[in-house]
């Protein structure tokens, strides 16, 4: 028997109101954050200091390995040309270069790993995404600690809260892998919805983590579920810390199945924040 998935929506189309398609103030303070009943403010980042991103908060993966997808970027550090706070905004810029050794790509991938990470509560980010056929931005976490199975991926989970390929516009995935379900072998726990927008407006993108389920949203709508069956690890290993990642991948086995537009750069990924919330004891 496989672990219960219930998938609100495969095809969702959604109505959106101001709330998420509006401008941005840079100005955010604590007072101006949204209570959520049931939970309370644990950590943010607002992006309202210009320059590059708050090191107290995030740290960079840097180098172009593929990460395991044969992803055509190199993610650089501290590069105000890949990574920069602006206006109110975390602006992830991915673009081209062309030289004389070929081409290549430059983007960012910022991580709050070794900084600050999470067991359990509501994880959430408000953003605008870029476009175009080859790129692959994703809102996600993985674990602190390596400590199930073989000690690498995906035994000890990864959780998506929000991933996107150009080139299939406007449907926006969530997933969770483990042991006994991931991509590798098609069986990954997932599901899609339709969000009309998703490159010029903003949306907030959400996780709902706790020892029970996992559940994934886009602007409140739920559309998939995870269920925790006590079935061990090789299901659940989301029963420790978690990080946050941001990144916009070029190519891959996945953004690049239908190849890359070379004339769609540079593409932004534009955050407004994230915020994660716990439940109050």
């Amino acid at each position: 028997m496989t672990a219960l998935i219930k998938i609100y929506a495969t095809t969702l189309s959604l109505l959106f109101t101001g709330f998420v398609s509006g401008c941005n103030d840079d100005s955010t303070s604590a007072n101006d954050i949204p209570e959520i009943e049931g939970y309370e403010l644990v950590w943010n980042d607002e992006f309202n200091k210009d320059g590059l991103p708050d090191s107290e908060n995030w740290g960079y993966d840097v180098g172009g390995h593929g990460w395991g997808n044969n992803e055509l970027q190199e993610y650089t550090a501290k590069d105000l040309k890949t990574a920069r706070v602006e206006d109110g905004n975390l602006i992830i810029t991915a673009f081209l270069i062309n030289s004389t050794s070929g081409k290549s790509y430059r983007s960012a991938r910022l991580v709050t790993r070794d900084k600050h990470a999470w067991k359990y509560g509501r994880i959430e980010m408000r953003a605008q995404l870029p476009g175009g056929r080859g790129t692959w931005p994703a809102f996600w976490m993985l674990p602190e600690e390596w400590n199930y199975g073989n000690g690498s991926w995906p035994d000890n989970g990864e959780i998506d809260i929000m991933e996107y390929v150009g080139y299939e516009p406007n449907v926006i995935h969530g997933t969770v892998h483990t042991d006994e379900r991931n991509h590798t072998q098609g069986t990954q726990a997932g599901a899609s919805v339709q969000v009309g927008g998703v490159e010029n407006e903003f949306h907030v993108y959400a996780l709902e983590w706790d020892e029970d389920k996992i559940t994934i949203s886009v602007d409140g709508h739920e559309y998939f579920e995870y269920l925790n069956e006590g079935r061990g690890w090789e299901y659940w290993p989301f029963d420790k810390e978690f990080h946050i990642i941001l990144n916009t991948a070029i190519g891959g086995n996945w953004g690049g199945a239908q190849g890359v537009d070379d004339t769609i750069f540079p593409q932004q990924f534009v955050i407004d924040y994230v915020r994660v919330y716990q439940e109050v004891e």
